[in-house]
């Protein structure tokens, strides 16, 4: 492969202040290697396996200061160019030496004629990775960040060379990842160049990641105000993009999908550093594609309170949910619910685990437990049970929803609303509901949201929260729903508040539900019947509100 002769010695090279001669393609079949790098893990190993392999190290600024320090002979990127960086670093490599040495294809006379007539030496091996826009703008998703730093956190030169490299990749070999580093060079080292086939798949992985990184900087930007450099800026509530812009690296290949012959992995968000795509599995074997869907379920669930609150999910529903004055209170009112349907289920906390409740939750199979973090003795107690999983999530924002249909996709907002700010409470039934009822509407009426439509959730008080005694879910009527959660119940019904997620479309869902001791409803309202609903209310002595915002959930 066509390279660089080494034209100066060593004691020549790269001293502070010096002029190094210039230095003009001479032809000869020595290699060049560019570097040029913001992550710096394993660089210097890798750049002095390169020279051993018998490359000229030609590097920028901090890359080339870095790899000094190492011990490694490196000029500068001015010193091929004949043009002295400038602009703050923001012009260096956007050169015709630079891509000239990229692009040029040395098997082609024409190419290598024009190449020798202006001094422009091939480049064999491009070694870059791009200025850290990505974890800047997680920086403005949480505490903000000043503009100006997130604007010079645009890399310009390195996705420019990166094309280039990639666009020649059967002469040059582009490394964008510092996980490639020790098989590039053992090739280099056992057959003394790099295949065509790593080539053509390091450029496969080079055009990923400056796909990635352009979608992150155009939704990044997307989100924000026009301003000053030096006006500090976070990252607006998500909206809908004019363009919906997908692109994420892929964390990990799952065992299976949602059955075993589905193929399935998980992909990072990279302006969203928290949430389940990035939690530790503190313990326990591999994470499932299902464990991750029914994870994700229960940890929004209990996300939604401030008290102690612990969620039950089974197959993305919840089996029981509960909030008390403690966590272990809360497991066993909400394991109270349904405790058959708890068997195998997935648990999410808002809270870290205590010692307490993990001992009451030691005597039940359970598979996945997610929380904000664990107690030293939860960990102790749980972890002798060698299938169950335990997570631990960072919280972070709700990002857009996002699923694929075909042909396409669907973006939504998330629903982080229980009641919207005009007419988000109104008592519809001449009977007001008690302040114990109004609690128990509303924790129902937070459960709801996270039940499959049609959502009925029967509901109740508690002395210092709440919790479900029955949910019904999924089902194509929602009278169907209402006699569903009553046939499933293990506490008593009565006096019991129920929330449904939409509209009841007739009387009968909350007579059924009154027969089975229902004495209170929150619904949307909205149907053409709400008038004969709430008849209904006024005739059995029930009480009932209308929230003006339904909760479907598909």
């Amino acid at each position: 492969m066509p390279g660089i002769e080494a034209r100066t010695p060593s004691d020549q090279r790269e001293r502070p202040g010096q002029k190094v001669a210039s230095h003009r393609y001479s032809g000869k079949m020595e290699r060049l290697a560019l570097l040029s790098v913001s992550d710096k893990t394993g660089l210097a190993d890798f750049a002095r396996r390169l020279s051993q392999c018998g490359f000229d190290l030609i590097s920028t600024g901090g890359t080339a200061r870095s790899l000094r320090e190492a011990g490694l002979n490196v000029r500068d990127v001015a010193d091929l160019t004949q043009f002295p960086e400038m602009l703050d670093g923001r012009v260096k490599t956007l050169h015709p030496r630079i891509h000239g040495g990229l692009l040029g294809r040395w098997e082609l006379p024409e190419h290598q004629a024009a190449m020798q007539a202006h001094g422009i030496a091939p480049i064999a091996v491009l070694v870059v990775n791009l200025y850290p826009f990505e974890r800047v703008a997680a920086r403005a998703g949480a505490d903000g960040v000043e503009r100006g730093e997130l604007i010079e956190n645009i890399d310009i030169g390195g996705p420019a060379m990166v094309r280039s490299g990639a666009k020649n990749y059967e002469s040059v070999a582009v490394i964008t990842d510092p996980a490639d580093y020790t098989s590039v060079a053992g090739e280099l080292e056992q057959q003394g160049s790099v295949s065509l086939a790593t080539r053509w798949r390091l450029a496969q992985k080079a055009f990923q990641r400056t796909a990635a990184y352009d979608a992150a900087i155009a939704a990044t930007l997307g989100s924000l105000p026009p301003g000053e450099l030096n006006q500090h800026v976070r990252l607006a509530a998500a909206d809908l993009p004019q363009r919906l812009l997908i692109s994420a690296p892929r964390l990990q290949v799952l065992r299976y999908g949602e059955n075993p012959h589905q193929q399935a992995a998980v992909y990072s968000d990279a302006a969203q550093p928290g949430g389940l795509a990035h939690a530790q599995l503190l313990h326990g074997k591999e994470l499932s594609y299902n464990n991750l869907v029914d994870l994700q379920a229960a940890w929004d669930l209990a996300a939604e309170f401030e008290l102690p609150a612990v969620a039950i999910i089974k197959h993305t529903n919840p089996a029981g949910c509960a909030t008390a004055a403690t966590q272990k209170e809360a497991y066993e009112q909400a394991l109270a619910c349904d405790p058959v349907s708890a068997y195998g289920g997935v648990v999410g906390l808002n809270q870290p685990l205590d010692g307490p409740t993990a001992e009451a939750m030691a005597g039940l199979f359970l598979e996945c437990i997610a929380a904000p973090g664990f107690s030293p003795e939860a960990l102790e107690r749980l972890q002798k049970k060698k299938n169950l999983r335990l997570v631990q999530i960072a919280p972070t924002p709700s990002p857009l929803s996002v699923r694929s249909i075909s042909g396409g996709w669907l973006a939504q907002t998330a629903d982080s609303v229980q009641f919207p700010a005009e007419n988000g409470w109104r008592v519809v039934t001449r009977l007001v509901p008690t302040a114990e009822q109004e609690r128990a509407l509303r924790f129902g009426w937070a459960v709801a949201k996270h039940v499959k439509s049609n959502a009925i959730v029967f509901a109740r008080a508690t002395a210092a929260g709440g919790q479900t005694l029955a949910v019904g879910a999924g089902q194509m009527s929602r009278v169907d729903s209402v006699k569903l959660a009553a046939m499933k119940a293990q506490l008593p019904l009565a006096g019991t508040a129920v929330a449904s997620d939409a509209f009841f479309p007739f009387p009968d869902g909350i007579e059924a539900a009154a027969t089975h001791g229902a004495t209170s409803f929150i619904q949307p309202g909205g149907s053409i019947h709400d008038t004969d609903c709430i008849a209904a209310c006024d005739r059995l002595g029930l009480s009932m509100v209308f929230t003006a915002m339904r909760h479907f959930r598909h």
